[in-house]
């Protein structure tokens, strides 16, 4: 039970984040916190990193999006495993933030922007931290039951 309500809450925190900064910092600006992260305001079109922006339109994205949703759905229905029912938790709610946040505005707000020297990280959301997360705590899970059947 407590594995849904961390789902709502950290979607219903990425949407309201993405809404301040929406408000908050003009299109295409950025706000310099310190000298490699900035907050920023841009719209993306597409998937991770922009990819296929203006190749597809959104409903394809979220088309594409629900199924995975559906099919991750499952996954954290059927899992025995605490840790990797939170993986699956974290994965739905960065999914399910981003493909809100497309459906109500045609494409997903990323206001994350770190940089070094002149290395640049597109700018990314807190629904894609959760995904990452999801997947750390995946493979941390895979990692542990490899252990306990004797890999090394």
């Amino acid at each position: 039970m407590y594995k849904n309500l961390l789902i709502i809450f950290l979607v219903l925190l990425d949407l309201l984040i993405k809404q301040i900064i929406f408000y908050l910092i003009d299109l295409n600006n950025f706000i310099y916190v310190t000298s490699f992260f900035d907050l920023a305001h841009i719209h993306n079109f597409g998937i991770s990193f922009g990819l296929f922006s203006g190749i597809f339109p959104s409903w394809v994205f979220i088309l594409i999006g629900s199924l995975i949703i559906i099919f991750l759905f499952s996954l954290f229905l059927k899992s025995k495993n605490i840790l990797e029912k939170l993986g699956y938790a974290f994965i739905l709610a960065g999914a399910l933030g981003n493909i809100l946040d497309r459906a109500i505005n045609g494409f997903v707000i990323d206001f994350i922007y770190i940089h070094y020297k002149d290395f640049y990280w597109p700018a990314f959301n807190f629904a894609d931290i959760y995904i990452s997360i999801g997947v750390l705590i995946i493979l941390l899970q895979i990692i542990n039951d490899l252990r306990k059947r004797g890999f090394k």
